[in-house]
């Protein structure tokens, strides 16, 4: 009699299952998960630096910290500025945090720049990531660098007696207003690196443009006390619309919150298509 064929040998479920695992590489993401994906990817690269030198965010402390301890108690003391009631020092406040997020901001082109020299830029530009993720999340990147920032001056007010708003929901609004105008300076310094192409250049325009966004916008005095051209210049400039928010959310000031944050939105968005369009010629 000829034997029974041997029945065939089962494989587990689970060896199966681990094998097409093995074989099988991961989808990529696709679609709209894709640039969500790689401007968070380039946001953590960029906030990985903040794990090597610290010392620019103790640095920059100092400058913000001066302004409150000096010019807003001097001027509290002669009242020389209306402020509707509001202590100066109160009232200089959130001017503070938007200009020390701005002087972050406004020299990270300068960064880009030395990422270039390093032969960085390039390699960036050849992987799949788009321009504009690239740029996005260098932009945000700075965001939350100046959003550290802006905690510490927080911090340094209430130490001095500044009546700040404590309202979780008001100072996630404050985040937001920190993020969006730092977003938009971050990529006004990297569209003038893309067309000075020089660190040096761009050392000069930046300290040249830095003090007239600051003393042209609403952070030091109110805009019914400043000369007529210098109020049409305040109401061109981002920087006043992110103090009138600030000012709003942590004062309770009357504020026009709907129209400073669309125009934070709308500088922060052209700022990420100038300097995106600029990124090619100055990996040039």
């Amino acid at each position: 009699m000829s034997e029974a064929p041997a029945a065939p040998r089962t494989v587990s479920a689970e060896r199966t299952g681990t094998a097409s695992l093995l074989l099988t590489p991961p989808q990529p993401r696709a679609g709209w998960r894709l640039l969500p994906a790689r401007v968070v990817a380039m946001c953590a690269v960029e906030l990985q630096k903040l794990r090597h030198d610290r010392t620019e965010l103790y640095t920059r402390a100092v400058q913000p910290a001066l302004w409150l301890l000096i010019f807003g108690q001097t001027f509290t003391r002669i009242r020389a500025i209306p402020t509707g009631g509001i202590p100066y020092i109160d009232y200089l406040a959130p001017g503070i945090i938007a200009q020390s997020a701005m002087f972050i901001a406004i020299f990270y082109g300068i960064q880009i720049i030395w990422e270039r020299d390093a032969g960085i830029l390039n390699k960036l530009l050849v992987t799949p990531t788009p321009r504009s993720a690239l740029i996005t999340g260098k932009a945000f990147a700075a965001g939350v660098k100046s959003l550290i920032q802006a905690v510490v001056v927080i911090v340094i007010a209430a130490i001095l007696g500044v009546s700040l708003t404590w309202n979780p929901l008001k100072l996630l609004g404050v985040g937001l207003a920190v993020v969006l105008a730092s977003a938009f300076f971050s990529c006004l310094s990297m569209s003038i690196a893309g067309i000075v192409l020089s660190r040096d250049r761009l050392m000069g325009i930046g300290q040249a443009i830095t003090m007239p966004l600051f003393f042209g916008s609403n952070a030091l005095y109110p805009l019914a006390i400043m000369p007529g051209w210098l109020q049409v210049v305040s109401r061109v400039n981002p920087l006043s619309y992110q103090v009138d928010a600030l000012r709003g959310l942590l004062l309770g000031t009357p504020a026009h919150l709907g129209l400073d944050f669309g125009v934070l939105a709308v500088a922060a968005a052209l700022g990420i298509t100038a300097a995106s369009s600029l990124l090619g010629r100055l990996a040039r």
